[in-house]
């Protein structure tokens, strides 16, 4: 895609999942020729088209019908220091923001993946927005090696080797930042060690041997467009971020189809989707690192045909805490989920039979601290369905914690939902 795509199609997505407001954030590529582009300031980020970004040529000369950002500066002082950064995406995401007005960095090591993506953090002292003195503190912060920067009073900055590596840190960081928030509301969060982190990477990947030959009859497409749909539909809907969610649907017997490691799950491809089959992997692709995970539930569980492992903002305050949520909120909460267990960090891990071992008919989800959510069910459209509503009474219950002391429906309702609905 030509920079000024790419840029329209990130900060379209930065605004509409709220990360940024009409008037603020801007995002820039350096191209291989040193000319830069860049939104243009002063114009709605809600309706940016590809011809008002604005090019900066090597020369200083400008090309385009607007200004550049007014925080442009900053943007050529990171290139300058750190030449292997090819992009940057400056914003205010609210949940970044509230760590730069209490003057502090978000700990990452929260959740796995978090840390891996998002490297070591800087921070930035305050300095006037669009000044040259904000670009040298700044530039100073990335001249240490980070690749991210809280800014004081202002917001964040993120680098990478291109714009799709920028927003997944970008998108991941505000997501550790909010986990944090919403975990210190209903508790208090709890941390993982460099090793239990370095574990989990060393899961990637424990990989099956390759088919010699591949089939792809007209069902195992269809499966590949459900995945599809259903993983497009989790990441508008802010029930999964780039850097991670996985999901699986059985195609036959236990064969199924599975979404693979190291994609942006928002740009995900029919062809990006790895069939397992007969215990082997289709040739020249990589399936997510809980693939074990998700063939065993499929060989021990004949009711199960579809899985999402995922990450949502609020069932993640449970995950992060290990506090157990309790769905007894609303009769659809109980009805769907009943039980949503804790286990530790490692559960997931290839050889690990707790998760296993606490599935079943009446327990359709587990939490897996500093981790994950893990749903299971029938169709997948009703796996989701599941999610949204584990998600839904997570959301409640954390906004809840403010107002006063849980009243969960009693165990005589309890015993009516379950003769009515379950019997």
């Amino acid at each position: 895609m030509h920079p000024r795509d790419q840029i329209i199609m990130i900060i379209d997505k930065i605004y509409k999942g709220g990360l940024t407001t009409t008037s603020g954030g801007n995002i820039s590529i350096i191209d291989d020729d040193g000319d830069v582009w860049v939104t243009p300031s002063a114009i709605d980020k809600g309706t940016l088209r590809a011809t008002d970004i604005i090019c900066v040529k090597r020369d200083g000369s400008i090309e385009g019908r607007h200004k550049p950002s007014s925080e442009y500066p900053f943007h050529i002082a990171i290139y300058k220091c750190r030449p292997e950064i090819k992009a940057v995406i400056h914003a205010h995401p609210p949940a970044l923001v509230s760590f730069s007005i209490v003057r502090q960095i978000p700990d990452t090591n929260v959740i796995p993946q978090a840390k891996h993506v998002c490297g070591p953090i800087g921070y930035a002292p305050y300095a006037l927005p669009g000044s040259n003195e904000l670009g040298d503190v700044i530039a100073d912060e990335f001249a240490k090696g980070v690749n991210a920067v809280i800014m004081e009073n202002h917001g964040t900055v993120v680098g990478g080797a291109d714009l799709s590596d920028a927003y997944q840190r970008f998108e991941t960081m505000e997501f550790c930042a909010r986990t944090l928030i919403n975990g210190s509301t209903i508790g208090k969060p709890n941390y993982l060690s460099d090793e239990q982190i370095d574990a989990f990477e060393s899961q990637i990947p424990r990989l099956l041997p390759e088919m010699k030959k591949v089939e792809y009859p007209s069902d195992e497409r269809a499966i590949r467009e459900m995945i599809q749909r259903i993983v497009l539909r989790a990441c508008d809907q802010g029930m999964m971020i780039s850097s991670y969610g996985t999901v699986s649907v059985r195609w036959k017997g236990n064969d199924f189809l599975i979404t693979p490691t190291n994609v942006a799950r928002w740009d995900i491809q029919l062809k990006d989707i790895v069939q397992i089959k007969d215990g082997k992997r289709e040739p020249g692709k990589i399936p997510s690192r809980s693939t074990w995970l998700h063939q065993e539930i499929y060989k021990r569980f004949p009711h199960i045909n579809s899985i999402i492992l995922t990450q949502t903002p609020y069932l993640m305050a449970y995950s992060v805490t290990g506090e157990k949520i309790d769905v007894r909120t609303i009769p659809e909460s109980w009805i769907f989920l009943q039980d949503i267990p804790n286990v530790p960090f490692g559960s997931h891990f290839a050889g690990e039979e707790t998760i296993l071992n606490t599935l079943g008919e009446n327990t359709p989800a587990v939490i897996i601290n500093n981790d994950s959510v893990l749903v299971t069910g029938d169709k997948l459209l009703g796996t989701f369905d599941k999610l949204e509503v584990a998600e839904f009474s997570a959301k409640s219950l954390t906004m809840g914690a403010s107002l006063g002391k849980l009243v969960p429906i009693n165990q005589e309702q309890i015993e009516d939902l379950r003769n009515k609905f379950l019997s």
